[in-house]
């Protein structure tokens, strides 16, 4: 995870917090109270939300007849702090969660982050960055059954044997018969012969193929 994580308070305007996600470079960022407990997260996509839906826009009448209005969406397309913006009550996760579980949890969810907390205090956000760089170089997890450690198993000598692809920078995560492929390919080629030595095992239900792309100079290459 990353642990020196940029927060900003309920009371955070909107604009400051725009400067902020382009100065940082990144793309969300958490709302956090005095205690460091977490109260939502204001991502790229509630400020894009909130440019859209502003409050220029004017629909017919018969629409907001029909449609009826939703308070909770105007405080969010006109609200300028955080508390009114961000997505509140995020979903958490302790510090001694597998990878194989919170990257399970992120898809499940269609999230790209997930703040940590210890004691209730916030103390990291993994992102599906941080992700990819922990299943490039971490082990299998144990908590699998025999069968999916097979079917693992054929996957990576797959891979190894007869794809081109260097089996040492691939992690696979198998649960159930459902594959995770996470770690580092060269190019999209690479990528998708991964992907398809996979889907040709034996026993595999679905295929979530999360590799990245080796920037350049990475490993000597």
């Amino acid at each position: 995870m990353t642990r020196n994580v940029i927060t900003v308070g309920p009371d955070s305007e909107v604009r400051a917090i725009a400067s902020l996600l382009l100065d940082s470079g990144i793309s969300a960022v958490p709302v956090v109270d005095a205690n460091a407990r977490v109260l939502g997260i204001v991502s790229e996509g509630d400020l894009v939300r909130r440019v859209e839906n502003g409050g220029d826009r004017r629909e017919s009448w018969w629409l907001r007849l029909v449609a009826g209005r939703d308070p909770a969406d105007y405080v969010k397309s006109h609200g300028h702090r955080a508390h009114q913006v961000m997505t509140p009550d995020p979903i958490t996760i302790g510090e001694e969660m597998p990878l194989h579980k919170i990257s399970t949890l992120l898809e499940r969810h269609q999230i790209k982050r997930v703040p940590v907390v210890s004691a209730g205090k916030l103390v990291g956000i993994v992102s599906r960055a941080n992700l990819l760089r922990g299943f490039s170089v971490s082990e299998p997890d144990a908590e699998v059954t025999s069968d999916d450690r097979e079917i693992r198993k054929a996957i990576v000598r797959e891979v190894d044997e007869n794809t081109g692809v260097r089996a040492d920078r691939i992690n696979v995560i198998v649960s159930e018969g459902r594959v995770q492929l996470w770690g580092m390919v060269e190019n999209p080629q690479e990528k998708m012969a991964v992907q398809v030595a996979a889907e040709n095992t034996a026993g595999v239900k679905a295929v979530d193929n999360n590799l990245g792309f080796t920037p350049p100079g990475f490993g000597g290459i």
